[in-house]
């Protein structure tokens, strides 16, 4: 992570500081050349930070140099490619039962995200690592490609193994992707602007979730699930290109301006990768993620081995993750030459609550919504293209609500009330009514009553939580605090979905046991493990109603689990500073 780095050489670009009068001002939204003048007139306020990473300095010369219409531009390749990644992580989302179903292992639907999910959390400190000292436009590569290898390799997937470790590719790319975008808006946008920017690059998903649905019902159709996936391992980086070679373009004028200066290392091949191993930290790296993933991983699989919780696997896989995760904090407090934890930022009360206020919305988030899409069309007896509709009412109407939240908090300069009064009491309300509504014969209106009221709570609560990162931070920090906030986010999403997937395979086989007619208990083990089969038993049968109540009972506890933890969102909300962004000067250049 970014920090005090006294042990190693910084990499050795040395930025020439370029003087240029304030061209406007940013009183209004709109691309602004943002240089503060100094009292003789210079724009000293707006020089290149000596003191930065030089992935940070080259942002910033890129921003200097860069014309109205570049900034524009970027702008239009990122809606862009926000608008073919949200399609095809909704058609995704859908896909991933049949997929499952297809290896007759349904029920580890959540559990094959949690590994993804943690991994793809936790190496966003280093992509952070990546972005300020390579470079945006390098990191931003990375991921894609990782992203496209994890397409591919969803598409060739043989069995629920493969899948899984297909999909640490894909949310490891996926999560770097939106990441590495996100700090890109966070490079070329005034603070007080950023809220409606990232509500911007988000709307795609309001266009989205119209297409997603009958997209995934005539990939299943037709082509097939594998060719869904296919398809957008070819366009995904095809669309992503274009963005990097526009940085890399304005980067080269800065170069050739005079901004940045190259000087060589003077590093060996040895010498490079025993900095780059320590820089990085990769001990820290892989204590964390192996350690997250080892702990969590039984509780999803459990039911899977012969003596449950008393498995000699089970005990040895918790205990592993554990002294790996203590490990993980011996090392990096002791240890590390390079802290991977920026520990100086978590001390910070407006970043650490940000962080827990991320962890928390993803840890309820994944909870009730692992088995959302299974429970409409099994329970409501709704087909793929409808579950689609109803599952992306919280997309349209965060990314929606997200709009409103950005121009309140333009033209207020705060942001710490749209969560403490609105964001969180609302989603613990939300969920909590779900607790009674999402039942059998329950009437669906009520249910989309409730994603409403979520998807609108949740628009306030994104915003406002990434706002509060950014906000406690310098630009030199941007990128490793919202590398932090997305680990939070990552590693509660991966609680959640072990929550969901423990509750699950506690509950369900043995409400399906207790409640199947007689001459369905013999089915009871492919009832369990295929979607399709489920749906199979005609509305009205008696197998299908006792599968419809003990989806009942199991998503009851969830949803229980969920709103209990949501609780914490408040108290996280309450330890922020309230910071008035109106007037805080926080990049430089040409930004909107």
């Amino acid at each position: 992570m970014r920090g005090p780095l006294a042990r190693f050489t910084r990499p050795t670009e040395v930025p020439v500081v370029e003087e240029k009068p304030r061209l406007d001002n940013d009183k209004e939204i709109g691309v602004v050349d943002n240089q503060p003048r100094s009292s003789d007139g210079d724009s000293d306020a707006d020089a290149i930070d000596s003191n930065a990473q030089a992935g940070v300095k080259k942002i910033e010369a890129t921003t200097k140099v860069w014309t109205r219409s570049s900034l524009i531009m970027a702008y239009v390749f990122i809606w862009i490619i926000y608008f073919v990644d949200s399609m095809q992580q909704g058609m995704g989302s859908l896909l991933t039962p049949y997929v499952t179903s297809a290896f007759a292992q349904h029920s580890l639907t959540a559990t094959t995200g949690v590994m993804s999910g943690i991994i793809g959390g936790v190496s966003k400190l280093t992509l952070a690592k990546i972005l300020d000292i390579w470079g945006r436009p390098q990191g931003f590569l990375v991921v894609v490609l990782i992203m496209t290898l994890g397409l591919i390799m969803m598409a060739a997937c043989n069995n629920v193994e493969t899948y899984a470790a297909a999909q640490v590719f894909y949310w490891v790319g996926y999560n770097g992707l939106s990441y590495t975008l996100s700090v890109f808006i966070a490079d070329t946008s005034a603070l007080k602007n950023r809220g409606l920017m990232l509500a911007f690059i988000s709307s795609p998903y309001i266009l989205t979730v119209w297409i997603t649905s009958p997209m995934a019902q005539s990939v299943l159709d037709g082509i097939g699930w594998r060719w869904g996936f296919g398809i957008f391992s070819i366009i995904t980086p095809i669309m992503c290109l274009p963005l990097f070679f526009l940085f890399t373009y304005n980067y080269q004028k800065a170069k050739k301006e005079g901004l940045i200066v190259h000087k060589p290392s003077g590093r060996t091949l040895s010498q490079s990768i025993t900095y780059y191993f320590w820089e990085f930290d990769v001990i820290c790296l892989i204590l964390v993620s192996g350690g997250f993933a080892l702990f969590l991983l039984p509780f999803n699989i459990y039911s899977y081995q012969y003596y449950g919780w008393q498995d000699r696997l089970t005990i040895a896989l918790i205990i592993t993750g554990g002294v790996m995760l203590i490990l993980a904090v011996v090392w990096e407090r002791f240890y590390a030459p390079v802290k991977f934890m920026p520990w100086e930022l978590l001390k910070d009360r407006t970043v650490l609550g940000a962080c827990i206020l991320a962890a928390v919305l993803f840890v309820e988030y994944y909870i009730w919504t692992a088995y959302f899409t299974s429970f409409l069309q099994v329970v409501m007896d709704l087909n793929v293209t409808q579950t689609g509709y109803i599952g992306n009412i919280y997309s349209l109407g965060s990314c929606f609500f997200s709009f409103i939240v950005g121009i309140a908090i333009r033209y207020t300069g705060r942001f710490k009330w749209t969560a403490l009064y609105f964001g969180v009491p609302v989603t613990i309300l939300s969920i909590g009514l779900l607790i009674h509504f999402r039942q059998p014969d329950t009437y669906l209106g009520w249910i989309i009553m409730c994603e409403i009221l979520y998807a609108f709570s949740g628009g306030a609560c994104v915003i406002a939580e990434q706002m509060a990162v950014m906000a406690a931070a310098a630009h030199q920090h941007v990128a490793v605090v919202l590398a932090m906030e997305g680990m939070f986010s990552s590693v509660g999403g991966g609680i959640g979905g072990t929550v969901a997937a423990a509750i699950w395979t506690g509950l369900f086989p043995k409400k399906l046991a207790q409640y199947l007619p007689e001459e369905s208990q013999a089915n009871l083990t492919s009832i369990y493990g295929d979607i399709e089969v489920q749906l199979s038993y005609p509305v009205g049968s008696p197998t299908r109603e006792a599968i419809k109540l003990a989806y009942g009972e199991s998503q009851k506890w969830m949803f229980v689990a969920a709103t209990a933890v949501t609780g914490l969102g408040i108290l996280s909300v309450m330890m922020w500073r309230d910071i008035k962004v109106k007037d805080f000067k926080q990049v430089k250049g040409r930004v909107i």
